[in-house]
């Protein structure tokens, strides 16, 4: 039941951040590898982003790679939250003291956020690519040309077989270790200090809401760098055999974004992952803790 309820928060709160994901994801693309001032920026910041893809690409572009979105996080999340939430139910978390133990949190919730986006990752590229895709007049970085997320898995799976589907996976790893356990790591610390300052009612909805914010922030910070050599991974040209054009490697990924486009190269989109991460991690923490709060008042 915990992974069911994790599965589901995460996807609600999907359907309201996808429009932000399409964005977060082209600026990440735009001027791939280009040194700054050497190319024409179609998207000028979020807002215009929006205003451009709505434009150009049509309103239902906001929600490109919307099944396999919504797929992912129930898988992902599905599995990670619902993991980290039986290794807090028993107790796994805390010391003999009774208080949450920072490092076991961090350590369960990049270990719970690993086995769900390995096992995940080719829905994960998939949305990738179809996030990517656009009018040529505002395309960034490689376009493929999936009809949709089955057949885009079909024709990776028959190309390219297992190996093509799990390509870039491991790169997206560290991005999932780094996000994932700063995320539950300050959400349940955090819960727990405004609950010691009793700051809000005991079971309170605000407790989680604003560890939520708290939580996102840290994420935000913490996750862009290794978010936008991730995406790059994914959305590169391939050989016949599969293999990447462009990129070894997640390190790779970012030695070379780094050497071309600078430190800000390794934050393109931080604008957009900010105004998605926080309400996703916002929503999805929030629907989690309160689903939970549900099935636990109900079934006891």
């Amino acid at each position: 039941m915990d992974f069911l309820m994790s599965g589901l928060a995460a996807c609600g709160a999907c359907v309201f951040t996808n429009p932000l994901e399409v964005v977060k994801t082209r600026m990440q693309l735009q001027g791939e590898l280009r040194a700054p001032g050497t190319y024409q920026r179609h998207y000028r910041n979020v807002f215009h982003a929006f205003i451009t893809i709505g434009k150009v690409d049509g309103l239902a572009a906001l929600q490109k790679g919307l099944a396999p979105a919504l797929l992912y996080q129930f898988l992902m999340n599905g599995i990670r939250l619902g993991t980290y939430g039986l290794a807090e139910a028993g107790g796994y978390l805390h010391t003999a003291e009774g208080t949450l133990s920072p490092v076991r949190s961090a350590a369960s919730g990049a270990l719970a956020g690993m086995m769900g986006a390995y096992l995940g990752s080719p829905i994960y590229m998939v949305k990738t690519h179809l996030q990517a895709q656009a009018a040529s007049e505002i395309a960034v970085g490689h376009q493929y040309k999936h009809q949709g997320m089955f057949q885009a898995l079909t024709e990776i799976g028959q190309k390219h077989g297992l190996v093509g589907l799990w390509r870039g996976a491991m790169g997206c790893l560290p991005r999932v270790i780094v996000g994932s356990s700063t995320q539950l790591c300050t959400f349940s610390s955090t819960k727990d200090l405004i609950s010691q300052w009793e700051i809000f009612p005991p079971q309170s909805w605000k407790v989680a809401l604003v560890a939520a914010m708290v939580s996102g922030i840290a994420v935000v910070l913490a996750m862009t760098p290794f978010d936008v050599a991730s995406t790059r991974l994914y959305n590169q040209p391939t050989d016949a055999q599969g293999k990447g054009l462009v990129y070894r490697g997640i390190l790779d990924a970012l030695l070379q974004t780094a050497r071309t486009e600078g430190i800000f190269g390794m934050y393109k989109g931080i604008g957009a992952s900010y105004f998605r991460l926080g309400p996703h991690t916002v929503l999805s923490l929030f629907f989690w803790d309160q689903l939970r709060s549900l099935y636990y008042t109900y079934t006891k």
